[in-house]
């Protein structure tokens, strides 16, 4: 136990926790629209049991992930082009590339959508109504689907599964009890999602250079390096990884500031 309380798995632990919180903004946003379908006597209890079965579902399917890339370590194809590329490639590698460009694309995706979209809820009121049950097994399902990149995610920071499980509950946690709340704030503030969104192509990056050594690693066998044109595909470093967070965070808050700041000089002038 005394092994897990270390300051790296505590650094990795928060930058979990902030980004489970970022990710699960569609999800808290979509568990406060579909609740509304239930019958009201009935929406606090949908809430509550759809976002409970779905943390529980998380885990599990966290800890399946975490089990296939040990188990299934082995390379099942070696690229032997000199010059071009080189390297094995296991489950873990088609994992970390496949979840890497995932990401991305859901980044690119939900900034485009943001750019697009004037009305979130917008046609939700149009919608018939839905039993408790209903309500709850289409939340239980949406948060899987939300949880894919939540979990890759996470696999790009650490895989120390009691870390990871530990902020997977916290974030579950947070909505039970902020699930309305957190809503509203961030529709009100999509400055904090814009900035998840670009940790999240950070993230995407860190995945596809995990890919690089994963079967190198996992067989011990240097030979298994991916490398592309000669250079190896190495992952980021933990530090360049809170280092770009860092920088994204400190000019989103200098931006921030120096917007309100405009505003309040725009309304004196009038």
């Amino acid at each position: 136990m005394a092994d897990l309380i270390t300051l790296e798995n505590l650094g990795n632990l928060m930058v979990l926790i902030f980004l489970q919180a970022v990710l699960g903004f569609d999800n808290l946003l979509y568990i406060s629209i579909e609740s509304k379908r239930a019958p009201a006597e009935k929406q606090k209890a949908v809430r509550f049991w759809g976002i409970i079965i779905a943390v529980a579902l998380r885990v599990v399917l966290l800890f399946v992930m975490l089990q296939l890339i040990t188990a299934l370590s082995e390379p099942f194809y070696i690229f032997n082009l000199p010059g071009i590329i080189e390297g094995g490639v296991n489950f873990a590698t088609m994992v970390f590339v496949v979840g890497g460009m995932f990401i991305m694309y859901t980044a690119f995706k939900e900034i485009t959508h943001m750019l697009t979209v004037e009305e979130l809820g917008a046609g939700v009121g149009n919608k018939n109504a839905k039993s408790a049950t209903q309500v709850v097994m289409l939340i239980v399902f949406m948060n899987l689907i939300f949880s894919f990149d939540s979990v890759l995610s996470a696999l790009a920071i650490t895989k120390v599964f009691a870390v990871l499980a530990t902020a997977i509950v916290l974030s579950g946690i947070a909505m039970l009890a902020l699930a309305d709340t957190v809503a509203v704030f961030l529709e009100k503030n999509r400055m904090y999602e814009v900035l998840g969104l670009f940790i999240l192509l950070i993230v995407g990056v860190v995945l596809l250079g995990e890919s690089g050594p994963a079967a190198a690693h996992a067989m011990h066998d240097d030979a298994l390096q991916i490398k592309l044109f000669d250079h190896a595909l190495i992952p980021m470093s933990k530090s360049t990884f809170y280092f770009s967070i860092a920088v994204l965070v400190v000019v989103e808050i200098i931006q921030s500031g120096y917007a309100r700041k405009l505003e309040v000089e725009r309304k004196n002038t009038r």
